[in-house]
């Protein structure tokens, strides 16, 4: 057992794979909070903050966690995030309504608007909210699972933070990663969920591609005359291929129509991109959906229900290759589970990263927390 910032976790928390050290959760969600705060962010906002970010890490969505911080600094600092939101509900019906973030880090946002449609699915059996004027949220499946948490099925859609997908048979960037998840609760076993990006790969994996200084595979993209591009370094240059060819296109246009055009939000042209003009407000639009299954018969037997599919997936025979057949969401529990008990990988160049930014913001460097703070 080893502990990190007072932190207890399992096994060895020095553990190296290569270069890469691993953080107790708690820590990490410790030093984006009090970078936050640095910074001028109410406390209660920053460490719930830095709890929905690691949420990300937790569940091996590296591209979208503690990786992002030193990006949002940079966007606090050029202006481009509001550090004390007025988060408002600007429209309202029975069960739907519609949330101004009013430049906030969409962490909060959209876990507010998470807590409004589960309250609207208590009452009326659905709630669903659409968001504007957010930002960057992160990992999509933190927010739909939190109506699942609850016993009910949970829907999250996003416009991506950048334009880096032509439409289908194009070669100028109009659409964004625009990712979707999706929840729904299991009697047994942890709850099915999906959460990717409409994009064969997300920003989030490209660039942490780069940082560990890895080539890309082909297929993640292509340059502007349809060549492979392997180098995450020239991503800039190239262009995201979709998931299922048209198909992805269609899915990416569908969410981003909801998630931005219908609530206000940017889509298409008007899409900023949040890393290459950091000082510039996005208008990021998100929506997301709690929809109660008592209305279609008794939860915990759908609930069961859901169990003896996925009993039924996993019973599969496996093909050449494969170990094993897994439903949505097994490979999300068993890393929660995993880097719950013996810490979150950061590898050497993220390390650096935030120790440059724990400088800059005269905090204690992340190395300093791990290595003052470790008892065997």
């Amino acid at each position: 057992m080893a502990t990190v910032l007072g932190y207890t976790v399992g096994g060895d928390n020095r553990k190296r794979d290569g270069m890469t050290e691993r953080y107790a959760a708690a820590a990490l969600e410790g030093f984006a909070a009090d970078a936050f705060v640095a910074l001028g962010m109410p406390g209660a906002d920053a460490a719930k903050a830095g709890r929905l970010m690691v949420a990300a890490d937790l569940a091996g969505f590296d591209g979208h966690g503690i990786f992002r911080l030193p990006g949002y600094v940079a966007r606090i600092r050029a202006g481009g995030l509001n550090l004390a939101p007025d988060i408002s509900v600007v429209a309202r019906s029975a069960a739907t309504a519609l949330i101004d973030g009013d430049d906030g880090l969409g962490h909060l946002v959209v876990s507010h608007a998470a807590e409004i449609a589960i309250a609207n699915a208590e009452t009326y059996g659905i709630g669903w909210v659409g968001t504007r004027n957010s930002n960057h949220a992160g990992a999509a499946s933190v927010y739909a699972s939190m109506p699942a948490e609850r016993g009910f099925v949970g829907l999250y859609g996003a416009v991506g933070s950048g334009n880096h997908l032509p439409p289908w048979g194009g070669r100028d960037p109009r659409l964004s990663t625009n990712p979707i998840a999706i929840a729904i609760p299991s009697a047994e076993g942890p709850p099915v969920v999906l959460d990717f990006a409409t994009t064969v790969a997300s920003m989030g994996k490209i660039k942490t591609t780069a940082q560990r200084g890895e080539a890309m595979p082909e297929g993640w993209m292509i340059d502007r005359e349809g060549r492979p591009l392997t180098d995450p370094d020239r991503a800039h240059e190239g262009l995201l291929l979709p998931i299922g060819g048209h198909k992805g296109y269609a899915l990416g246009l569908a969410i981003g129509l909801l998630a931005g055009s219908l609530n206000g939000a940017a889509m298409g042209c008007a899409v900023v991109d949040m890393n290459a003009r950091p000082g510039e407000t996005t208008n990021t639009g998100q929506f997301i959906c709690a929809l109660d299954p008592a209305p279609f018969g008794d939860p915990a037997e759908f609930a069961a229900r859901v169990a003896g599919v996925s009993r039924e997936m996993r019973g599969a025979a496996p093909m050449p290759g494969f170990d094993a057949v897994r439903v949505p969401g097994d490979g999300r529990a068993r890393r929660i589970a995993e880097r719950r008990a013996q810490g979150v990988p950061l590898p050497a160049g993220l390390r650096a990263d935030l120790d440059r930014l724990a400088g800059e913001l005269d905090l204690a460097p992340v190395g300093a927390r791990f290595l003052s703070s470790t008892t065997e």
